[in-house]
């Protein structure tokens, strides 16, 4: 059986993982679906955050070559990757020029492609689904804006997140300006927003089905994951 190995920026999106994506993913057919934040795995406390490419590339290079068994994917929010410099993701300058609908997919292409060189033509390609998220993943939790407020004990929230749901039509459309951010967004709601575990709280109180719904592109990166055993 097929392990899966997510690369994550953030404490947040790793305990999504571990508390929600990976034990649905092991109903599909993985023995295991896991996160790792990037960075040096001797100092936790320093991991986390934007990576340079290089850095995480390095992380998930050594992971597919040390378990030859396994999946890796990345979780990681597009405007905030070094678009510039020896930082830089592939791809990311370039996706500024494009339609919406298109940015995150030239990310996840090039990164793809820039890996899979490294790697060799040994390496299995469909070894390596690249995920990038639109904005943050606190956008996912305006998928139910109820739930989301009933997550958090902040039911009262609920016609103020949903006025901003309404103001983009879906959750990854969400501003994506400093300000307008979504965590930024909820912190001037919400008195000491925790974000690791308010935002895991209320995800668990809206469920995937909800968030898959609300957000076609992070529900067709699960749907490449979930098909990946059935092909073994």
């Amino acid at each position: 059986m097929k392990r899966l190995l997510v690369h994550v920026e953030g404490q947040t999106e790793e305990n999504f993982v571990n508390e929600i994506l990976g034990p649905h993913l092991q109903h599909h057919g993985y023995s295991l679906a896991s996160a790792r934040l990037m960075g040096n795995a001797r100092q936790r406390h320093k991991r986390g955050g934007i990576r340079g490419w290089p850095e995480a590339k390095r992380g998930i290079v050594r992971h597919l070559r040390e378990d030859t068994n396994s999946v890796s994917t990345t979780m990681v929010d597009y405007y905030g990757l070094p678009q510039h410099g020896n930082k830089k993701w592939p791809g990311r300058a370039a996706a500024n020029r494009a339609p919406f609908a298109k940015k995150t997919v030239i990310v996840e292409e090039a990164i793809h492609e820039n890996l899979t060189l490294e790697l060799g033509s040994n390496f299995q390609p469909s070894r390596f689904l690249p995920y990038v998220m639109m904005h943050e993943f606190e956008a996912m939790l305006f998928s139910d804006c109820t739930l989301f407020a009933e997550g958090i004990g902040r039911p009262r929230l609920e016609p103020k997140f949903q006025n901003i749901a309404d103001a983009y039509g879906e959750p990854e459309k969400i501003d994506d300006t400093p300000a307008g951010a979504p965590s930024k967004r909820i912190e001037r709601l919400v008195n000491n927003y925790e974000k690791p575990i308010m935002g895991i709280l209320a995800a668990l109180e809206i469920g995937l089905d909800k968030i898959r719904a609300a957000c076609p592109h992070f529900n067709a990166w699960l749907t490449r994951l979930e098909k990946i055993p059935e092909a073994e």
